[in-house]
């Protein structure tokens, strides 16, 4: 049993879904750490949706299950077209999302955060760009009105992941999105790596586009989190340049560091073997040498890590599946 499956068995649905029947478009809303009135949330974009020619669904899954945003939306619940799940632990926004889109029905899936980011009109926006044949549309909050602080941190770190990707996107955090039902049920996230969900999409194979949707009035407070939480980001940003470069290539990346490793030893071996043999300098005594040994010993290691990655991959050819396919041509 995977482990959403074993988290969906144990979850709390506050409510048996009433939705209906083949819905076009499913919302979901993963309310976890930061939440303002999800109620006013949903009533803002449930009455952008209601007049267009479109059935749609709204699952909002609560992490951890929050009692204060449950009480709140008990009076929801005779809604048609909501459906509400709790989970009983703190799983974080990537688990939360992927029990919504397991349970998304529509061939078209949005994401919205649990608090007003962008304007409600935007989703308009997201769904007209998703039928010009973008396989999933990523939102960028322009013009923005928060501080400073706010955008500078946005630009340096989309600056950094831009020049490590290749790609060329601004805002990996706007929680706006809209995708193909095949984006939401292929791409897997895990830990914290839901905003980097569009990269794992690209890696895949999938057309991503990006609008400008002007940032609401509610989302200007200054943002600035403990020197952890930056630290995490950039490790989440690692983690996603190698399964970007090196997933099927392991031996790319630990042999380059490995070879790195190696010569580096070899190098001072070698120079103070040459100063031993010309009479320079005796050996001993030389941490030098001590360093240079264990470098060359540090770059074998590193790059038979590699080539075991290079065995494993090789023997699980096969069961992976690093492609979508976007049609068939009979």
């Amino acid at each position: 049993m995977s482990l959403v499956q074993s988290m969906t068995k144990t979850s709390h649905v506050l409510q048996e879904p009433q939705l209906p029947s083949n819905p076009s478009v499913s919302i979901v809303m993963p309310v976890v750490e930061r939440s303002q009135d999800v109620e006013a949330v949903y009533q803002a974009y449930a009455s952008i949706l209601a007049p267009l020619s479109v059935t749609f669904e709204f699952i909002i899954v609560i992490d951890g299950g929050n009692q204060i945003v449950l009480d709140s939306l008990e009076k929801l619940q005779g809604e048609r077209h909501i459906n509400i799940i709790s989970l009983p632990y703190y799983f974080g926004e990537s688990t939360a999302l992927t029990v919504g889109f397991e349970q998304a029905s529509g061939e078209i899936v949005i994401t919205l955060p649990a608090y007003f980011q962008t304007i409600p009109e935007g989703i308009e926006h997201v769904m007209d760009r998703l039928q010009d044949g973008c396989d999933l549309v990523v939102t960028r909050r322009w013009p923005r009105i928060d501080t400073w602080l706010n955008r500078l941190q946005t630009r340096l770190f989309h600056a950094l992941t831009n020049r490590l990707t290749g790609l060329a996107l601004n805002d990996l955090g706007s929680g706006l999105r809209g995708m193909k039902r095949q984006v939401a049920k292929e791409v897997s996230i895990y830990g914290d790596l839901h905003r980097f969900l569009p990269l794992l999409a690209h890696q895949k194979g999938f057309r991503i586009a990006e609008i400008d949707i002007p940032q609401h009035s509610a989302d200007g407070s200054q943002r600035l989190y403990r020197p952890g939480v930056y630290l995490r980001r950039i490790l989440d940003l690692l983690t996603v340049v190698f399964l970007f470069k090196f997933t099927k290539k392991p031996l790319r990346f630990f042999g380059l560091i490995g070879s790195g490793l190696f010569a580096s030893g070899f190098f001072v071996s070698s120079l103070l073997a040459l100063e031993k043999i010309f009479g320079v300098t005796a050996l001993a005594d030389r941490p030098l040498l001590v360093l240079g040994v264990l470098l060359m010993v540090l770059g074998v290691q590193v790059g038979s890590i590699g080539l075991l990655g290079e065995i494993i991959i090789f023997t699980h050819a096969r069961k992976l599946k690093d492609y979508s396919i976007r049609k068939f041509l009979r």
